[in-house]
């Protein structure tokens, strides 16, 4: 009889902060793909930017820990933050391979567009089920996500599944600059995360 594997879903991205966006994402992950456990993995130093300077990234994995307390099945890592450097997820995806767990991805539609270009994408690709989940409501965008879905179809043998989900378009960078122009962002933050960003003087 073969073992019933744990399915685990890995989440990863800057979380700078963390936003209400994010919380919705890893729910629907975790009920539409029956996860049995969701890991949320702040990056270090994503591949695509440069160092802020001004960056820490205790505090993002910090506003994690608050924001995903209450979401069930749900654990925060610092492996990434841990392993320093920049952040790839064949990396990541690599150490948490083992023969007991069946691994899923998250990411935006936006990465879905752009995985081509990622370090050793392929071998993603047959070290997990990718999944994404819509961060707009264009249809331009949905066509091109179709159509790169079915290029990675033909040329790989893999694609994308979408999570069914309303997209919540605010992005982290816009929390930011609203905090820096001294606006309310409480409607866009879980409440401990908002707290935690006004006490230590985040992003002002």
């Amino acid at each position: 009889m073969t073992e019933k594997k744990t399915r685990t879903g890995v989440y990863g991205g800057t979380f700078n902060p963390v936003h209400k966006g994010h919380i919705a994402a890893a729910a629907a992950f975790v009920g539409q793909m029956a996860l049995d456990e969701l890991i949320i993995i702040p990056t270090y130093l994503p591949p695509h930017k440069e160092a802020d300077p001004a960056d820490e990234p205790y505090h993002r994995l910090k506003m994690c820990e608050l924001a995903f307390a209450g979401v069930e099945r749900t654990v925060v890592s610092d492996m990434e933050i841990a392993r320093g450097g920049r952040s790839y997820t064949v990396d990541t995806l690599r150490a948490l391979t083992s023969p007991g767990r069946e691994l899923f991805f998250l990411c935006g539609s936006d990465m879905l567009l752009s995985f081509d270009t990622w370090r050793e994408f392929v071998t993603i690709f047959s070290l997990c089920r990718p999944v994404y989940i819509r961060r707009e409501n264009d249809p331009e965008v949905a066509r091109a996500i179709a159509g790169k879905n079915a290029e990675y179809q033909r040329k790989y043998g893999v694609s994308f599944i979408e999570l069914e989900a309303e997209p919540i378009v605010i992005s982290s960078q816009e929390i930011r600059e609203k905090i820096m122009r001294g606006e309310d962002v409480s409607d866009y933050l879980p409440r401990d995360v908002a707290k935690y960003i006004y006490e230590n003087q985040l992003y002002v």
